[in-house]
């Protein structure tokens, strides 16, 4: 009886021991929880967030990638928490079921506003408030703080003027410069910049006021090509220069009239050539013609002011045509004789002559004569002569005409020139003075367009190689002496001066 206690004591020892076993099997058992930390909104990674777990296991921070593992824990629910300073604390869920099972989270964090500071007010730097005689081209410059290091600031610039009720409005900067570009002269900017943290409420700076220079009172223009077209470069002696028109624009043959106030030129409207009026600045364009100018060649074609500034004289065919400068007033006042064309013309000084190039449809068979306002002529300069011809201008006293003439006499389809020379006409005593030939022009160009500078001691010409696409220069020829003249540049890629 003994012996069968014994037996049945050692089996429930046993059993006991058995079951103990499988209970410490069941709590060994482990899984793992990885996960990432981002920034929500952006997904930007957060380091040094602190990860924990309810029941608590071990704690981790995460790596510079907003990475982080927590492993080798007992199987079950956990609730794990991610926290960090400046952000809301968030809690995921992860149920770790089977031995050896990863469960992977990621925690979006959200700025705890609560513990984030507003940026400073934006510092305007430069310009300096009230600042005077500005470029056309301005870098505006502030700066703005924010102790919240991962906050991502933006900027918003808004720029008014005292010249139009235009408003620039640049929005989500977040750099903290901004140049602007193609300002008006003489006008005043006032400029503001304010700043978001995307938590806060904007943050506005004061408004700064700068200036423009001055309209500058240049006495060049000239013309340059850009993408098929022409455009018109405003300049002073030292070559300070901008845009007078915009590129986007066909414009060429600039005549300045200090008496209107204005730059006049020509300019592609339809496919047709007008006269077009502008202010100093380049503003307040202006289109004088209906009737438009029109002849062989558009590039070819010239006009004239009156001295005063109040009228035009243009060519359109065979018919001369007078007009006001504000368009109305359109008067027909010359028509030739022989069906020949009017390419270009030119008004005296004193309103008495007017001097005109007429030729056929080839450009050629070339005339420059010189008529009364009536329409009678007074003096022929050329008749019938071979090659082309152009360049009409008459000097301060009305005693001199300018004019060129290609020497060779080549005629073909492209009207290109070999050999076209500078010449003086004098109206007093009929006297030719040869100025390229005195100031040894380089074989193998061309002296264009030239014009008398305002006190009669100069003339501004281009001057480009006969090749017909090489690059044109504009020059200037001293003729103080009666036989002897210098050249000397002026400006590098330039065409169709006016010295004004």
């Amino acid at each position: 009886m003994k012996t069968l206690y014994n037996i049945l004591l050692i089996c429930l020892f046993s059993l006991t021991l058995f079951s103990c076993k499988e209970e410490m099997v069941d709590q060994i058992q482990t899984a793992s929880i990885k996960g990432k930390v981002v920034k929500r909104g952006t997904n930007s990674p957060l380091a040094n967030v602190k990860i924990t777990t309810s029941p608590s296991t071990n704690t981790v921070f995460t790596g510079t990638d907003g990475t982080f593992e927590i492993l080798d824990i007992p199987t079950g629910d956990y609730s794990v928490k991610a926290e960090v300073s400046g952000y809301l604390n968030n809690f995921q869920s992860a149920n770790l079921k089977n031995p050896s099972q990863i469960v992977n989270i990621v925690f979006e964090m959200e700025d705890d506003e609560s513990l984030n500071t507003a940026p400073s007010i934006p510092e305007l730097i430069s310009p300096i408030d009230n600042a005077e005689k500005q470029q056309l081209s301005v870098q505006l410059s502030w700066k703005s703080t924010d102790p919240d290091s991962l906050d991502v600031l933006k900027y918003k610039l808004v720029v008014k003027n005292n010249l139009n009720t235009n408003i620039l409005e640049v929005k989500d900067l977040e750099t903290t410069t901004y140049t602007l570009e193609n300002l008006n002269y003489g006008v005043s900017y006032f400029w503001q910049v304010s700043v978001n943290d995307g938590i806060h409420d904007e943050v506005y700076s004061p408004v700064f006021k700068f200036t423009t220079n001055a309209v500058p009172q240049n006495r060049f223009h000239y013309v340059r090509k850009e993408s098929g077209n022409f455009f018109i470069v405003s300049s002073n002696e030292a070559g300070v220069s901008f845009n007078l028109t915009n590129t986007s624009y066909n414009s060429w043959r600039p005549r300045k009239n200090n008496n209107a106030g204005l730059v006049s030129f020509l300019r592609t409207d339809g496919g047709n050539s007008h006269i077009y009026t502008a202010n100093l600045d380049g503003s307040n364009v202006f289109k004088v013609t209906q009737i438009p100018l029109a002849g062989f060649n558009n590039t070819e074609l010239d006009y004239s002011w009156s001295t005063n500034g109040e009228k035009f004289i243009y060519p359109n065919f065979g018919k001369l045509y007078k007009v006001n400068k504000d368009g109305s007033g359109q008067e027909l006042i010359y028509t030739t004789s022989d069906g020949s064309i009017i390419s270009e013309c030119d008004w005296s000084y004193d309103g008495s002559m007017i001097a005109l190039k007429t030729n056929d449809f080839s450009g050629y068979n070339s005339k420059i004569i010189i008529i009364d306002l009536l329409g009678n002529t007074v003096k022929t300069i050329l008749t019938a002569l071979n090659g082309a011809s152009g360049g009409l201008n008459f000097s301060v006293d009305n005693t001199l005409l300018l004019y060129t003439h290609d020497v060779t006499g080549y005629q073909d389809s492209n009207y290109r020139q070999l050999d076209s020379q500078i010449f003086i006409y004098n109206l007093i005593d009929n006297t030719v003075r040869n100025l390229s030939v005195e100031s040894e022009k380089p074989n193998g160009t061309n002296d264009l367009d030239p014009r008398f500078s305002p006190n009669n001691a100069q003339i501004i010409f281009t001057n480009t190689s006969n090749d017909g696409i090489s690059q044109r220069k504009v020059m200037l020829i001293s003729i103080t002496s009666a036989t002897e003249s210098e050249r000397a540049d002026l400006f590098v890629n330039g065409e169709m001066p006016d010295y004004e």
